[in-house]
């Protein structure tokens, strides 16, 4: 069974969650999304679990754990390499 308390500690339950989801806007917009997204992230608790839950749930979509989905992925393609 998967924990998710971590869930309920996330910075990002404070804001839009639509600021985690920046790519559906345009560049400019998406830019400074991304930037205030790893901004909240940054200083989050549990932005570690929110890495490792997008990268074990092959999350295609987001800002996790400070980070673009996209990102987390081509990660871990490198690490099983």
């Amino acid at each position: 069974m998967i924990n998710d308390d971590w869930k309920a500690r996330a910075l990002c339950r404070e804001v839009d969650p639509e600021l985690f989801y920046p790519e559906a806007h345009g560049a400019s917009a998406r830019n400074m999304m991304y930037r205030q997204a790893v901004s909240i992230c940054q200083s989050c608790a549990v932005r570690g679990e929110c890495y490792t839950y997008a990268r074990d749930n092959n999350e295609q979509w987001g800002v996790w754990g400070g980070h673009y989905a996209w990102q987390i992925k081509r990660a871990n393609r490198k690490e099983s390499v």
